[in-house]
């Protein structure tokens, strides 16, 4: 997956993730989020979108996403 279609991705999952979680933040927070929840799905999952395609991908950028912000939430990363 090439880096922009993983910052693209990442900037959607964040959303959606930020949004699951209840989470207020601000567009760069909810970037930073996203993109950091696509590398960290998307390097977790490789095998997963090598075999079913990009919704597998971004299906693992929520998830990334999604860890993160319950790490941010439970151990204080404010």
């Amino acid at each position: 997956m090439g880096i922009i279609l993983m910052i693209i991705i990442g900037t959607a999952a964040g959303f959606l993730a930020t949004r699951f979680m209840k989470l207020d933040t601000d567009v760069p927070t909810t970037i930073a989020i996203g993109i950091g929840g696509a590398l960290v799905g998307g390097f977790l999952l490789r095998a997963l979108v090598m075999l079913t395609g990009w919704m597998a991908g971004f299906v693992g950028a929520v998830l990334g996403a999604m860890a993160l912000i319950w790490l941010w939430k439970n151990y204080g990363l404010k």
